[in-house]
C-alpha cells in the first residue's frame, strides 16, 4: 500500500482567483484550495483594499496538493493553460497589477521548477508575445473573505461565473481530462 505523502502548497495568481479555484478544485490530487491575497505590503487587506490596486496584493489562490498524485510541474502546466500569462497586470477585462500572473514559490526547488518551464514555454512560442509572469519567494498570503471561499461552485449563476469561469473550466476540462477527480 502506497504511504501518504505530506501535501506541498502551490500559490499561484492568474487574474481573478475565482477562475483558478474553479479549476484546482477539479484537479486530482489537490486537496484544497483557498483563494486569497498575496504579494503586497498591506497586513491583513480588504477585498476592497485589494482592489483599489493600493496593497500590492494579487488575487492568488493557494494549492495544497499530494505530490504523490500530481507534480508540482503538472500544478504549474495547468497553471499556464488556464490563463494568458503574457498580459503584464490584466486577465481579460480584470485589469490591475492585483491581477497579475505570478508564482510566489516555497522553495528554491518550486523557483528552479518554475523558471525551468517558463523557458520551455517561452521556447515553445505557445504565445504571441513573452511570458511576463512574475517568479516572487511567497512571504504572507492572507485567506480571503469566507464569501469568496467556493465562489464559483456556490454561485454558478452568477454572471460573471457564466461568461468568464464557466468557458475556462470548460476548456480546462476538455484540455486536462484526464487529470480530473473522477
Amino acid at each position: 500500500m502506497k504511504q501518504a505523502a505530506s501535501l506541498e502548497v502551490a500559490t499561484l495568481a492568474g487574474g481573478c482567483f475565482w477562475c483558478l479555484e474553479a479549476v484546482f478544485r477539479e484537479v486530482d490530487g489537490v486537496e484544497k484550495v483557498v483563494s486569497g491575497y498575496t504579494g503586497g505590503t498591506t497586513a491583513n487587506p480588504t477585498y476592497e483594499q485589494v482592489c483599489s490596486g493600493k496593497t500590492g496584493h494579487a488575487e492568488a489562490v493557494q494549492v495544497s496538493f499530494d505530490p504523490l498524485r500530481i507534480s508540482y510541474r503538472e500544478i504549474l502546466e495547468i497553471f499556464f493553460s488556464i490563463h494568458d500569462p503574457t498580459t503584464l497586470n490584466r486577465q481579460g477585462a480584470d485589469v490591475g497589477a492585483q491581477y497579475r500572473s505570478a508564482i510566489f514559490y516555497h522553495s528554491d526547488q518550486q523557483k528552479a521548477i518554475a523558471e525551468e518551464l517558463i523557458a520551455e514555454l517561452n521556447t515553445a512560442h505557445l504565445w504571441r508575445k513573452p511570458i511576463v509572469t512574475q517568479i516572487v519567494p511567497l512571504h504572507t498570503f492572507y485567506p480571503a473573505e469566507d464569501y469568496h471561499q467556493g465562489y464559483f461552485a456556490q454561485h454558478p449563476e452568477h454572471g460573471y461565473c457564466q461568461t468568464v469561469i464557466s468557458p475556462k473550466l470548460n476548456k480546462f476540462r476538455q484540455q486536462w481530462s484526464k487529470r480530473l477527480k473522477q
